[in-house]
């Protein structure tokens, strides 16, 4: 398989820069076997079956892009730069890794201020920008959500600044436990009155949690892409969860994740078709050839050209017919990637009765 097996062409005017309102309004490409249904995500419901489990992300995304300044003395005096960060994860000594532009006017031992309430010491520059902040706990989660900005993808970034809207637009609503730096952008599409329907209807859903990272966005530069090192994302399927999804396999249900995050965390928990509790970090790279354990269909955004995404859809329901599906999706005006609209993907062994 080469990377360039996974390309293709699209509109620069089919990359949403907005969510549709209502979330729900969104539209639904149902890949069912061979068969395409254009509808919208409010018909989810009536594509499912009383006894199929969603399994969903509740990861909570962080606004992690920070402005601020550090001054430093020199021969002309006190000199201030502007500095951009946006944080990437959590460190186990309570610094945060970071990315930061431009990084020639950091040293070590400098003070960033990003506002009245929250600062930031750099510790290291060496592996990667290091910070460590004046506050932590609940008082950093208060500063942060008010001097930061969400992490929009680049592709939207560079179209946009973010801004007010994005504080709920990049949010699931149900988004519990802090540490994304990306949205699980499938859940996007839903909203209460959807979710009513789906317990109307009987289907069960069942919460993991993935932090998803900002590597989801860096390219494959392989071309074998087999030989491709995934980055790294901590996650927790607890108890409760594996539990529960071992339950509607048995009784007949089909397991559906909702993304792709909530889908390579719960393959990664996986043996022997059984979902084990799991707590740690998953590099899990799935593309065509992979054995499915867990997973009997899929809702999921539009992904990028030669993206591990696109190559995870084509392990679950091949490449031609992804091919397929994604030249019908850009000939009827589907909006791609975060803010897109939806699909749902179920392979031919899964069909719906």
């Amino acid at each position: 398989m080469k990377l360039d097996d996974f390309d293709f062409d699209l509109p620069d005017a089919l990359i949403a820069t907005r969510p549709a309102r209502p979330r729900s309004s969104a539209k639904l490409l149902v890949a069912d076997g061979a068969a395409t249904r254009d509808l919208t995500v409010a018909d989810l419901p009536a594509q499912l079956r009383a006894g199929d489990r969603l399994v969903l992300n509740d990861t909570r995304v962080i606004p992690a892009r920070l402005s601020g300044t550090r001054t430093r003395m020199s021969a002309q005096g006190e000199v201030t730069a502007k500095i951009e960060v946006t944080l990437m994860e959590p460190q186990p000594d309570g610094t945060w890794s970071a990315l930061g532009k431009p990084m020639r006017k950091l040293k070590v031992g400098e003070i960033v201020i990003f506002s009245k309430d929250l600062r930031a010491e750099v510790k290291a520059m060496d592996e990667g920008l290091r910070l460590a902040f004046n506050l932590s706990g609940d008082d950093f989660d208060a500063a942060l959500n008010a001097a930061g900005a969400m992490p929009l993808p680049p592709y939207i970034a560079g179209k946009r600044a973010p801004d007010a809207r994005d504080h709920d637009d990049y949010q699931t609503i149900w988004a519990k436990h802090a540490g994304a730096v990306a949205a699980p952008t499938a859940s996007l599409h839903f909203d209460a009155e959807l979710m009513a329907a789906l317990s109307a209807k009987g289907v069960e859903v069942s919460y993991v949690t993935l932090h998803v990272g900002a590597g989801t966005f860096l390219p494959v530069t392989v071309e074998d892409v087999t030989t491709h090192k995934m980055h790294a994302e901590w996650g927790e399927v607890s108890a409760e969860a594996a539990a529960q999804i071992n339950a509607a396999k048995a009784a007949g249900g089909r397991v559906i994740p909702v993304g792709t995050t909530a889908l390579r965390l719960i393959e990664s928990a996986a043996k022997d078709g059984q979902v084990h509790p799991f707590e740690g970090t998953t590099e899990i790279f799935i593309y065509p050839g992979y054995t499915w354990q867990i997973t009997d269909a899929l809702m999921t955004n539009f992904h990028l050209p030669k993206s591990t995404l696109l190559m995870l859809v084509s392990a679950l329901m091949g490449k031609d017919r992804m091919d397929a599906v994604y030249a019908h999706a850009i000939a009827q005006g589907y909006r791609f990637f975060s803010y897109g609209d939806a699909s749902l993907l179920i392979p031919s062994q899964t069909r719906q009765t």
